[in-house]
């Protein structure tokens, strides 16, 4: 850490001294000035002020050295990702972030025929009290096992009906994997409690969705924004630096605000989700809550719930869907999958309500 390394100089401060005012060892203070060893965030924070630097300008040399450091390996391709990866926060931070969104001519065909189910749903109403108990058991159970699935929970269908329904443990299975069946169904009763209170979608109800997602999975980052940078295995995208993340969930609410009222049910759904996804703003949870965030809209406006599914041509389908908008941009072919997995769904509960 260049700066850090000639301010202590200039302040003819100690080593220990320093490691002292941050609450580190002097070891480890050694290791972080000569960039063999990564502070933590609120380490930075306190060596900043510990050396009269600026946070923000520590910061930058911070995250541009780790970058650096992450793109060393791959030479032939760094020009390619550090641009791919410009042209994404430039997108979700410029005037474009606002942009009504223009569809695709398949897309608006799709639409127009989901609404066309959508009344025929809305027609089949009231139900049942037992069939609503019955259908609703059914689609959540495959949704919870399809949106864990994706995530790489490997217990089946069946075992996943016994666990969330029966309260039954599976041998051979991790306590992690049976708590994120259980906290998942947990949070589409909750979702469903949203709708049904008629809620105004915020960052505290996205919070609380979150916090159920990773209940007892990780204590400490359920509910809350990270502060390190993360990478998605097997993904061209780059999710923003943490420093990033608070504006960037401002103008995603801010976005919603803006649209709820202009964008089909559907597209805004399709969009709150992908956007959600891209920011990455949890460590944890992201692609479930996202899918989550996406149901909850398209309940609120009289859908039914959307159930990407996580066989490995689909789940490939899925995540080159977001990459096309996270990469280049490209919004049709998301919209696309959500639209028709929507109408599926429509068709599926239609026809099981008689």
């Amino acid at each position: 850490m260049k700066l850090v390394s000639a301010k202590r100089k200039e302040l003819n401060l100690k080593i220990c001294d320093l490691a002292q005012q941050v609450g580190i060892d002097s070891s480890l203070m050694s290791r972080i000035i000569s960039g063999k060893r990564h502070p933590t965030l609120p380490q930075l924070k306190k060596i900043s002020e510990a050396v009269g630097l600026d946070y923000y300008e520590l910061l930058k040399e911070f995250l541009s050295n780790q970058v650096v450091d992450l793109l060393s390996s791959y030479p032939t391709v760094a020009e390619d990702v550090i641009a791919a990866a410009e042209e994404r926060i430039a997108y979700l931070t410029g005037k474009e972030k606002f942009k009504v969104i223009e569809l695709d001519q398949q897309v608006t065909k799709l639409l127009n025929e989901a609404d066309q189910l959508h009344k025929k749903w809305q027609s089949k109403k009231p139900l049942d009290g037992l069939q609503v108990q019955k259908m609703q058991e059914f689609f959540h159970t495959a949704y919870t096992y399809e949106s864990n699935r994706i995530e790489g929970n490997t217990l089946t269908l069946s075992e996943t009906h016994l666990v969330i329904n029966d309260g039954i443990t599976i041998g051979g299975k991790s306590m992690r994997e049976h708590l994120e069946l259980i906290n998942h169904k947990e949070a589409i009763d909750l979702v469903q409690d949203f709708v049904k209170n008629k809620i105004h979608f915020n960052a505290f109800y996205l919070k609380q969705i979150h916090q159920l997602v990773l209940k007892g999975v990780d204590k400490k980052n359920a509910g809350v924004y990270r502060s390190v940078p993360v990478r998605i295995s097997g993904s061209a995208h780059f999710p923003p630096e943490p420093y990033k993340i608070d504006k960037l969930m401002e103008d995603y609410f801010l976005f919603y605000e803006m649209q709820k009222k202009v964008l089909h049910p559907i597209v805004l759904a399709a969009e709150m989700h992908e956007r959600l996804v891209s920011i990455h703003p949890f460590i944890d949870g992201n692609g479930r809550t996202s899918r989550l965030v996406m149901n909850l809209i398209l309940l609120q406006h009289g859908y039914t719930l959307v159930n990407l599914k996580g066989d490995p041509d689909q789940k490939e389908n899925y995540f080159k869907a977001l990459e096309a908008v996270q990469v280049n941009h490209e919004n049709k072919h998301f919209h696309k999958l959500i639209a028709e997995c929507a109408i599926s769904s429509l068709q599926e509960h239609v026809h099981l309500a008689g």
